[in-house]
């Protein structure tokens, strides 16, 4: 049975970015968990940025506390701090998503680099320090447009997550097999509802198309207003 008390980290996700996440979230949000940590929820709350980018240069993040209004937290920068936050919250249990390596590399090089690359100006100088020093020079030390490091790095994390984690504590998880072996390791019904399965690679396609958009059209405008107050 699901614990209803005041809510307490019980599941750390420890897949990288881009591996179902987003479908996990909503899955682990439907089963009655709250609320679930996620990038989303780092980019979208003021100071979380600056907390997660103290972790990784200096060491410094208390996650019981910081993680304590969450009984899930998953995606980036959850996983690259997945050995810290199990030590600070022992109890714990680790979910690990994964899909096939390279699917998952072609996935991260449309949309998360793509964006953070093409559009930088898309983001806030602190979140694009917390990736910078979290995604792009953390998990893969600068070299993300290698693809056979990127993949070998992913290969090793799931390797590291495999070896470190008791197995009794660990789910490896494919969000293609829906709600069984979720449901199995969480010890909670199947939900009558199809598992979330959202793909947004789409969504972030459009996010591209936009900002191409607006990338052409906010110089266009400006010039066009600065002619029409220079001309006599």
């Amino acid at each position: 049975m699901l614990d209803r008390r005041p809510p307490s980290l019980q599941l750390v996700g420890a897949g990288f970015g881009r591996t179902g996440t987003t479908s996990l979230k909503k899955a682990l949000e439907a089963l009655g968990y709250g609320a679930c940590y996620h990038m989303q929820t780092a980019m979208t709350r003021p100071g979380h940025a600056a907390f997660w980018w103290r972790a990784k240069t200096r060491g410094d993040a208390d996650f019981r506390h910081f993680l304590r209004r969450y009984r899930s937290a998953i995606d980036w920068p959850v996983c690259e701090f997945h050995r810290e936050i199990l030590r600070d919250v022992p109890t714990a249990r680790v979910i690990l998503t994964i899909r096939d390596a390279d699917a998952w590399y072609d996935s991260m090089r449309e949309t998360l680099w793509a964006i953070g690359s093409v559009f930088p100006w898309w983001f806030p100088p602190s979140i694009r320090r917390m990736q910078d020093a979290v995604i792009w020079n953390g998990s893969f030390a600068g070299r993300f447009l290698e693809r056979d490091f990127a993949i070998a790095r992913y290969r090793e994390h799931v390797d590291e997550v495999v070896r470190s984690v008791p197995h009794d504590r660990l789910l490896i998880f494919d969000v293609r097999q829906g709600w069984p072996p979720l449901c199995r390791f969480l010890g909670v019904d199947e939900p009558s509802t199809p598992f979330p399965r959202l793909n947004d690679r789409k969504f972030f396609r459009r996010i591209i198309a936009v900002l191409r958009i607006a990338e052409w059209a906010v110089p266009a405008t400006l010039l066009l207003a600065a002619g029409y107050w220079l001309l006599p």
